[in-house]
């Protein structure tokens, strides 16, 4: 580029700008591995979504309460869809047939799903035994759980009335736990199996609360 003088000189060279070169930035590999996974992982957590919201299912939940013994009909259940469900193992209600007829081998608890293990083909009692029902404070419960197939032993504790040896005496009575529900008052209602020719000889101690429940050997 020539510029003109003013004393008439001629003209001289003006110096020219060189032009300017854009530096690229360098994308580290790293980090760019590190977009790719996180586009990976968001996909992986699109798809899980996805999958956990399709797989809902029809399963069976109780409707009214059924004690332990019953037999199970269809309206003591109600079918309910529920999502997910990992960890669970409800009865789907294509199984409603399998269930019916089968006795609740624990209380059942109207809002709760059903499971295969609160229901029982086998009988609760045995060849001359019958069904007691004992109420209990906490405190004089062996555990803090009682579970079905449970041995206790029923320990007579002395009559206040009597004297001597009548009243250091204590009767036993071997049983079977066939469940125990927790009322709202915080007692304890176990359901027992016991021998026939002992039942009106402990019905007797419970209405006198005369009863001390010995947990012998867990299920």
């Amino acid at each position: 580029m020539s510029l003109a003088t003013r004393n008439g000189t001629g003209s001289v060279d003006a110096p020219v700008n060189p032009p300017k070169v854009v530096r690229q930035r360098r994308v580290r590999p790293g980090l760019l591995g590190l977009a790719v996974l996180l586009i990976a992982l968001g996909g992986l957590g699109a798809a899980f979504a996805v999958t956990s919201v399709r797989a809902t299912g029809s399963y069976l939940a109780v409707a009214r309460p059924v004690e332990v013994g019953r037999e199970i009909s269809s309206s003591d259940l109600v079918t309910v869809q529920v999502a997910g469900g990992q960890g669970l193992r409800p009865v789907p209600a294509g199984r409603l047939d399998e269930v019916i007829g089968k006795r609740a081998a624990v209380a059942l608890v109207p809002g709760t799903l059903l499971t295969l293990g609160q229901v029982t083909d086998d009988p609760l009692l045995g060849p001359g035994q019958q069904q007691i029902a004992l109420g209990l404070k906490t405190a004089q419960v062996p555990a803090r759980e009682l579970h079905p197939g449970d041995k206790v032993l029923l320990v007579s504790t002395p009559d206040d009335n009597a004297t001597g040896e009548t009243a250091a005496a204590g009767t036993r009575f071997s049983a079977t736990v066939i469940d125990m529900v927790s009322p709202a008052n915080d007692d304890k209602v176990l359901y027992l199996a016991l021998t026939t020719r002992d039942v009106p000889a402990v019905v007797a101690l419970a209405a006198q609360e005369r009863i001390a429940v010995v947990l012998t050997e867990a299920a």
